[in-house]
């Protein structure tokens, strides 16, 4: 067998946002993920430590971070940075760098209708896919912050499950 060695699944995902209280708001209170803990500050001051293993200026200071789990696991990873060098604009798909969060729904109409309650911006209606995604519909909606998720909805899978046996 190829690829990484005990690789199992993913663990978590860890996201840099501008406002911590907002962001706990946004995942607790609006997708329903539960808070976890908080750790930090982090900072070595005379060192570059914070350079060497997380990519980040070494005068940069990791603030706090917060875990939430969703659906059972520890999902989010929430850090609040300040750096010397700090960008505060929002990646876009088509940047390299781009990205986004997929959460997979069982009913996507009440989702949508539930995210347009809360004044959450969804990006357009639900599309639905074809070739071997057939049967599933999608929609994108943003954070507050300005960063892209994505709701998935396939309750009778996928034109690809149904034509192989590969899982």
């Amino acid at each position: 067998m190829s690829g990484l060695p005990g690789l199992t699944r993913v663990d978590h995902i860890g996201i840099t946002v501008p406002d911590l209280e907002e962001a706990r708001d946004f995942l607790v209170d609006v997708l329903g993920c539960e808070y976890m803990y908080t750790l930090g500050p982090y900072r070595h001051d005379d060192s570059d430590w914070m350079s060497e293993h997380l990519g980040v200026d070494p005068r940069a200071v990791m603030r706090e971070l917060h875990f939430f789990r969703c659906g059972g696991q520890a999902v989010f990873e929430v850090f609040h940075y300040s750096a010397p060098d700090q960008r505060t604009e929002m990646p876009r798909n088509s940047d390299v760098g781009g990205h986004h969060v997929a959460l997979y729904v069982e009913d996507m109409d009440a989702a949508v209708a539930y995210l347009k309650s809360r004044d959450v911006t969804v990006m357009g209606d639900p599309t639905a896919s074809s070739g071997p995604s057939e049967g599933q519909r999608w929609v994108y909606f943003l954070a507050p912050w300005g960063m892209q998720f994505e709701l998935v909805s396939y309750p009778n899978g996928k034109a690809f499950d149904r034509q192989t046996s590969i899982r």
